[in-house]
């Protein structure tokens, strides 16, 4: 946990940096291959809905020793449909499993007849067997109610997010919470899972969930762009991407620590204990869990860089940024060669300095003379009195001075005749 910590301390400093907006295409490509799997899914297979939306009869007996085909075959030859969902729930605390079986609306006449069915054909009495009826009426009501719920609360965070942050946060959140919604419901139809109440109240909650993840980014996101038009340093994408960054390890934290117990849910309680309320909640958690952190990471920033990089200011100041990183460039170009130059009149073995386009390999220790000199020639700027420059020679390609000549041997000293020169 230390080395996390550590992590996300070097990340909030901008020691580190990942590239999330930078990168939004392959976010969106990724993202958009989902989303068409899961809009197939959605019309190819539909939603799996429970007995309490679309109304039928749920008949519950021990299991004993019948198979799902015996049971099948039961309830479909007394009138019960073929469309039967038949589910074998165990009970791991009373070491006992039972059938439950979901059929469409019947009659009472056909209640009656799938009921003794059941008994004659696993021998048991009418007591064991127990039968619910829920009418369509009920499941329309609910399924009105929980539409209501969900465009009431997609309603309040549009103004919540108007007035607090901005309408294009505002924009960005709620592609991000639609991106959830149907990655989670083409989950619920690409595997076939039973979409009941408590799916619903899971959907509500990791669609809050989604949310505040991506609200805190936001607000980082707003605090690092306060004051961004009034300098060059940075783009808005590259200060919602900084701002990405220091959020990053606590969006993780927070994901995994609410994750932990969802898992222990639907992996424990519902795998061993058979708890299918549970199950359904969990299911619905875990799944729009995962795909909300996603969306807060690599959807909703990218979104919202992709819409304020359309605004003129904004445009104006990317350009202002490009070309201040082109003048860096170009200084640091003028550095190399200059040192090139140096490096040769001072008898340095040529290719010993970097390139032209070459990396710029970085100063040399604070405060050494020789940088202070070679920076200042290629400045333009005045060269200090007696210092000499340790990228090679004197700057500016001057000639070495008179102690720096050579000494003139006895042979250089003759006159062409051969003859000394006097002295």
């Amino acid at each position: 946990m230390s080395a996390l910590g550590g992590i996300g301390g070097r990340l909030y400093r901008g020691e580190v940096s990942v590239e999330f907006v930078g990168r939004q295409r392959l976010w969106y490509t990724i993202s958009g291959v989902i989303l068409a799997v899961c809009i197939i899914a959605l019309a190819v297979f539909g939603l799996n809905f429970s007995v309490d939306f679309k109304g039928g009869s749920v008949f519950q007996f021990p299991a004993g020793t019948a198979t799902i085909s015996q049971v099948r075959t039961a309830v479909s030859g007394a009138g019960g449909g073929g469309d039967a969902i038949v589910q074998q729930v165990d009970n791991a605390q009373k070491h006992t499993a039972s059938w439950t079986v979901q059929t469409h609306q019947l009659t009472p006449a056909q209640r009656n007849s799938v009921e003794s069915a059941i008994a004659r054909t696993f021998r048991l009495t009418p007591d064991q067997i127990s039968v619910q009826y829920v009418g369509a009426s009920w499941g329309s009501q609910i399924s009105r109610k929980a539409l209501q719920a969900l465009i009431a609360f997609l309603v309040v965070i549009v103004i919540y997010l108007s007035i607090a942050f901005e309408w294009k946060m505002a924009a960005a959140a709620l592609i991000a919470l639609a991106h959830d919604i149907v990655i989670t419901v083409g989950v619920y139809a690409l595997l076939g899972f039973q979409v009941s109440p408590a799916s619903v109240i899971g959907l509500l909650t990791i669609l809050g969930y989604s949310l505040y993840d991506t609200v805190v980014v936001f607000d980082k996101v707003r605090e690092n762009t306060a004051g961004l038009l009034s300098s060059a340093r940075a783009t808005y994408s590259q200060a919602a991407n900084q701002a990405l960054n220091q959020t990053l390890v606590r969006s993780i934290n927070t994901s995994v620590i609410a994750l932990l117990p969802v898992a222990a849910i639907l992996f424990i309680g519902a795998g061993l204990l058979g708890a299918g309320e549970l199950k359904d909640l969990a299911l619905v958690l875990f799944v729009g869990m995962l795909s909300g952190t996603y969306s807060s990471i690599c959807i909703a920033t990218p979104v919202l860089a992709d819409l304020k990089e359309r605004e003129p200011q904004y445009k104006a100041l990317a350009k202002r940024v490009s070309q201040r990183a082109a003048s860096g460039r170009a200084a640091r170009r003028v550095a190399a060669r200059t040192g090139a130059r140096n490096g040769t009149a001072a008898g340095v073995a040529p290719g010993s300095a970097p390139d032209d386009g070459g990396p710029d390999e970085g100063p040399g220790p604070a405060g050494s003379a020789g940088d202070e000199v070679a920076d200042a020639a290629a400045a333009g700027e005045p060269v200090p009195a007696g210092r000499t420059s340790s990228r090679g020679g004197t700057p500016g390609g001057q000639r070495p001075g008179p102690r720096q000549q050579p000494r003139r041997t006895s042979a250089a000293r003759r006159r062409p005749g051969g003859k000394k020169k006097r002295r």
